[in-house]
């Protein structure tokens, strides 16, 4: 994650200096994928209704899980360790919606097929 930055001016007339720094005399900084984060904001610019979706959708699961590791810290140390502790967490949770949708017997009929 680097900055791109030009000293005492703007690349060639840029149509984003007043975004970067209103003075004349300037350092402009800019982190070179900050036209993501403009993007995502444009999006949910158009859509208000994405982040109340997606809090209702994606951030129920996530708190519930991190409430079942004791709302602390993975226990593993390393990306890919970590990786698998999230994926085996993900798995319990998804089996204890799949018992609470469908039950137990119907899962484990399920499962054998």
């Amino acid at each position: 994650m680097g900055l791109i930055g030009v000293v005492g001016g703007c690349l060639v007339d840029c149509p984003m200096k007043a975004l970067c720094t209103p003075s004349k005399q300037r350092r402009v900084s800019r982190w070179e994928h900050e036209e993501v984060l403009e993007a995502v904001q444009q999006r949910l610019d158009e859509n208000p209704q994405a982040m109340r979706d997606r809090r209702e959708t994606v951030e129920h699961p996530f708190g519930t899980i991190k409430a079942r590791m004791g709302a602390t810290h993975f226990l593993m140390k390393g990306l890919k360790n970590v990786r698998t502790e999230m994926a085996l967490s993900v798995l319990a949770y998804n089996l204890t919606r799949v018992m609470n949708i469908l039950g137990i017997v119907p899962m484990i009929q399920a499962m054998r097929a």
